[in-house]
């Protein structure tokens, strides 16, 4: 790859924590966690494409083996055949490609509010065919219609004011809507097999995290039991938050249950 990846380390702990951040996050998000975890763990968290300082030169979308070349030289810089991953909200779902791929060399895994534990219609739509994706393009700079069946879908009950929040704050200018379309587009081959990622971490015995806010509208607890279906060692854990869960009480429940 010709591009730059720029991370942070926190923490002196003898086990490596790798960190994936969350939609329109960076690296420093999780400095949080230094105060609980950074005697336990190494934290090493990445700005992903089109996030932080990282520098994406590709003519080409993000595609899960760059992940793992990307651990894979950290491991390296860091002496390590194994490692921890830790995946917030976007990052969830970049979290569970990984264990596709580098399930093995897993100790834990956490997922806060993560994306990816079910897919949603309009995601893959706009970014898993041709026609939804030009539509998600045409509505970055013509955002009427969108706006037009946001208002109409809060008025007729189908959007709950949480979500219909988030989305319009997430549109409400073109510059967050061509962020929210080069992000989504650039990530559109980072889509977990779920099936396969529980069979491998059952295989692995790979104790995970599943974490949420129990005010969290837009990535419910709900789908935490949904996934977890017995077939790997799984804890459910819910914070009295809402969808933003960094903190340094995340990082006490992280250290209490790991």
């Amino acid at each position: 790859m010709k591009s730059r990846f720029h991370g942070t380390v926190e923490g002196a702990g003898e086990e490596l924590l790798i960190c994936l951040h969350g939609f329109g996050e960076s690296a420093a998000h999780f400095q949080p966690l230094t105060a609980t975890l950074g005697d336990t763990f190494t934290l090493v968290a990445l700005d992903m494409p089109l996030h932080g300082s990282t520098q994406w030169e590709e003519n080409r979308v993000l595609e899960k083996d760059d992940l793992v070349a990307l651990v894979e030289l950290i491991l390296q810089q860091h002496g390590k055949e194994r490692f921890s991953l830790l995946g917030y909200s976007m990052g969830g779902r970049l979290s569970l490609c990984l264990v596709e791929k580098m399930a093995s060399r897993i100790n834990h895994l956490v997922i806060a509010a993560g994306d990816g534990l079910r897919n949603n219609p309009w995601h893959m739509f706009v970014t898993q065919t041709t026609a939804g994706n030009r539509l998600f393009k045409y509505n970055t700079y013509h955002p009427r219609l969108f706006f037009t069946l946001l208002h109409t879908w809060r008025r007729l009950g189908l959007l709950n004011q949480s979500v219909y929040k988030f989305a319009l704050h997430r549109m409400n200018e073109t510059e967050k809507r061509e962020l929210v379309y080069n992000v989504w587009t650039n990530l559109r081959r980072m889509m977990p097999d779920k099936k396969r990622c529980k069979q491998l971490l059952g295989r692995y015995n790979v104790l995970t995290l599943l974490i949420f806010g129990k005010y969290d509208r837009v990535i419910p607890p709900v789908l935490g039991t949904r996934f977890a279906d017995g077939s790997f060692p799984c804890k459910i854990l819910v914070m009295e938050k809402g969808h933003q869960l960094i903190s340094a009480q995340l990082g006490l429940i992280i250290k209490t249950n790991l």
